[in-house]
């Protein structure tokens, strides 16, 4: 069984949006409602568990999760202070039964059903993975810099990745790396980060660029056109 943790608890303070990012309406409808759309539609996910902020999760079954009617959706939970103690709840919601668990941002409404079959079925066929994390190789120069942004080199772009969600995962491996950094105090940048410092094997998925996620609000102006053009030309 394969369920997917849709981490909309965030304040989205960077946004500048009064309501929110995820209740946002881009295209017609809220982003969260977006997003929740493309995994209703994906066969491969069984079960999806939302997070949404602790104090707004009526708001959000109400304006953002009722409206997509998925049958899919077994539990709407409060997150937490940070992204990742929002995601451990999440977990502690997930089914016991699920072999398989995908963590995607809320935000990031033009993922497609294509995109999260695709990345579920690369990871059954690879028995080898504990993990596998969309993202697409960096087309720009990176630099690394010190604390008063004086470079300090220039990074070898052809291996660095730019990591994105869905991000999938072994559900024992999932919950045992969230365990461990819980109990360790550890606080990584993605999901991906406390399943590697278990030694455990991640894998990349290259997806679309434009999986992008609505950070400030010339976001919204670019998902509303990219939404506008479909999934035409896109790879997934």
């Amino acid at each position: 069984m394969n369920a997917a943790i849709i981490v909309a608890g965030g304040l989205g303070e960077r946004s500048g949006l009064a309501a929110g990012k995820q209740l946002a309406v881009v295209a017609g409808r809220p982003v969260l409602s977006h997003t929740l759309a493309a995994f209703d539609a994906c066969p491969a996910i069984h079960e999806i568990v939302v997070v949404a902020h602790p104090d707004r999760t009526d708001e959000y079954r109400t304006v953002a999760v009722d409206p997509v009617a998925s049958a899919k959706v077994s539990r709407i939970v409060g997150g937490g202070s940070t992204r990742q103690r929002s995601v451990a709840a999440g977990l502690e919601a997930v089914s016991s039964s699920a072999d398989t668990i995908l963590v995607h941002d809320g935000a990031r409404p033009l993922v497609t059903e294509g995109l999260v079959t695709a990345v579920m079925e690369a990871l059954e066929r690879d028995g080898s993975l504990d993990g596998l994390v969309v993202g697409h190789p960096s087309f720009d120069t990176l630099k690394s810099v010190d604390v008063d942004r004086v470079v300090l080199g220039t990074l070898d772009r052809n291996a660095v990745w730019a990591a994105q969600t869905p991000q999938a995962f072994r559900a024992r491996v999932l919950r045992e790396a969230y365990a461990q950094a819980m109990a360790e105090g550890f606080e990584g940048t993605d999901d991906a980060s406390l399943v590697e410092r278990l030694g455990r094997r991640v894998g990349m998925f290259q997806g679309p660029r434009d999986n992008l996620k609505i950070t400030v609000p010339e976001d919204l102006l670019v998902v509303e056109r990219l939404l506008a053009r479909g999934a035409e030309g896109r790879p997934w």
